[in-house]
């Protein structure tokens, strides 16, 4: 998979994503990942790349013209699947988006700055708006990392147990079940004797007995979801 990622502030990314499973995604060559400055697309010697926008609201957008320039740079070399603007009111984040993410090949994630980007630049560009929640932050980078690092670790071969991926919360909405380690015995608290007994279908039984009684009591949204694509 290659990842192209568009900011004005590259240096927020530069640790996130050159450390633990995405850095060594990385390193063992599952991940191609490229940060460009989208001052380096501006065509004016200070490079600017944001302006007042018509109308006379407050703040200050990204302009239309240094973003088409990358965009259409990043293009020219190869096909992607999606460009992507991280994007405070686009579609929610969640496990089913990264897992369909992961299936493709070369994305482009634009990573929106002070007051947002020209509304031209949605129309024209994008082919996919996310958001990592229903608030606002400084950027899109933090939300650029985050999607990078959900979906690079569902790639085949970055995490060493791929069936680890698989049984992470939120896959078939729900919640993992809880989840022990030695001693067995800490304290007096102890861990359930179902999984020491070494009975698989028992342990299989209690872990989903598990996760359908957490998320029904902690996200019943998502064991209302659960539910009906059982039935569907």
């Amino acid at each position: 998979m290659r990842i192209d990622i568009l900011t004005v502030v590259p240096e927020l990314l530069e640790s996130p994503l050159q450390h633990s499973i995405v850095g060594r995604a990385q390193q063992q060559g599952f991940l191609e990942l490229h940060v460009h400055n989208i001052r380096d697309y501006a065509t004016n010697k200070w490079r600017r790349v944001d302006d007042y926008p018509f109308g006379g609201e407050a703040g200050m957008i990204l302009q239309i013209e240094p973003i088409d320039r990358a965009i259409a740079d990043l293009k020219s070399q190869r096909h992607y699947d999606e460009v992507i603007y991280t994007s405070p009111d686009g579609e929610t984040f969640d496990q089913g988006i990264a897992n369909q993410m992961s299936l493709q090949e070369n994305l482009i994630i634009l990573c929106g700055h002070y007051k947002g980007i020209d509304q031209r630049i949605r129309e024209h560009l994008i082919t996919r708006e996310i958001s990592v929640g229903d608030y606002v932050l400084t950027g899109g980078e933090l939300p650029a990392a985050i999607m990078v690092d959900a979906v690079v670790r569902l790639l085949p071969g970055v995490i060493g147990d791929a069936e680890s991926a698989l049984s992470d919360t939120f896959q078939d909405d729900l919640l993992a079940p809880p989840i022990y380690t030695r001693p067995a015995d800490y304290k007096g608290w102890k861990v359930p004797d179902v999984l020491l007994s070494g009975h698989a279908a028992r342990i299989e039984a209690w872990k989903m007995e598990c996760a359908l009684e957490r998320t029904k009591r902690l996200r019943p949204d998502l064991y209302k979801k659960h539910l009906g694509q059982r039935n569907s």
